[in-house]
């Protein structure tokens, strides 16, 4: 009885569509191998080194050369995504037991990618820097985040701000594992992904909808896709450009967060960066998205 309504618990339920689409291959992302080939045509060999041994924020990487590469990135996943879930729509009707899970699952893999893309470019540490299956507590927290972001709530936009603060601050070249897991940060992460797993389920019943004709489904799911992800790309992207990780000022080092250390205020995560970031709202309040 508790596993079924582990199973209906929308948090639950989004949790285990990121595990599965982390697993999924192609979806995870080398970050030597994409900085170095990203910024191969725009940034000379030490450019490139530097940004790949520290970040691109501490190797001095334009703006304009970073805003070019994110809206590659953006329109290939984008034309990448859109293509795959036009194809899951050809069938019809009598495949739609098969196709739908498989579609969520290749946009929810394919929204990952472009997560590890931005974060990349915008400096932020290595997403899964183990070899393993396994995603740890603190990568599924501040992807749980991305996300949130992504899908417009504020308060996944003041968490992901208050993250970057701590590992600016800090000069981390890691995340601020405590924060995500155990400290003020956790409580909203948990509720994005509440958020998120309700919207999962309005998603899945467009699909359904959008899948039921052969071939006209095709373009209807393959433009639905379109119509979502690409916005849902570049409200990531306009996030993770305007915080303090991504500016040229911040040099990464060898250190790493002093855990407990960063993470003592209790108060709203309207801190610094607040008024730019739509974050004066209390904290654990989810809001619509903002067109």
């Amino acid at each position: 009885m508790k596993q079924g309504k582990d199973i209906e618990n929308p948090e639950s339920r989004f949790s285990a569509v990121l595990v599965s689409a982390a697993k999924l291959p192609g979806v995870r992302i080398n970050r030597e191998a994409y900085l170095r080939s990203a910024l191969a045509r725009h940034c000379s060999e030490d450019d490139i080194r530097r940004a790949i041994e520290e970040t691109p924020a501490a190797a001095g990487i334009a703006d304009d050369v970073l805003d070019k590469v994110a809206n590659d990135s953006i329109r290939f996943e984008t034309a990448k995504v859109s293509a795959l879930s036009a194809a899951a729509g050809i069938p019809g009707v009598f495949a739609l037991p098969a196709t739908v899970p498989a579609d969520m699952a290749q946009y929810f893999g394919h929204m990952l990618r472009i997560a590890q893309k931005l974060a990349y470019l915008y400096s932020w540490p290595d997403l899964f820097s183990d070899e393993g299956d396994d995603v740890d507590d603190a990568t599924m927290g501040v992807l749980t985040l991305f996300f949130g972001v992504m899908f417009g709530t504020q308060s996944a936009n003041a968490a992901v701000g208050k993250v970057a603060g701590m590992m600016a601050e800090q000069v981390a070249k890691k995340l601020p594992q405590k924060a995500l897991t155990q400290g003020v940060i956790y409580p909203i992460v948990k509720k994005v992904a509440g958020y998120i797993g309700v919207q999962m389920t309005k998603q899945t019943f467009a699909k359904t909808v959008s899948k039921a004709i052969p071939l006209i489904g095709a373009a209807v799911s393959g433009g639905l896709t379109f119509a979502t992800y690409l916005p849902m790309a570049k409200r990531l992207k306009k996030h993770l450009s305007s915080l303090p990780l991504a500016k040229p000022s911040h040099q990464a080092m060898d250190e790493e967060v002093v855990d407990g250390e960063v993470v003592e205020d209790q108060g709203p995560f309207a801190t610094g960066h607040g008024e730019q970031h739509g974050a004066d709202a209390p904290a654990a309040k989810l809001e619509e998205p903002q067109s």
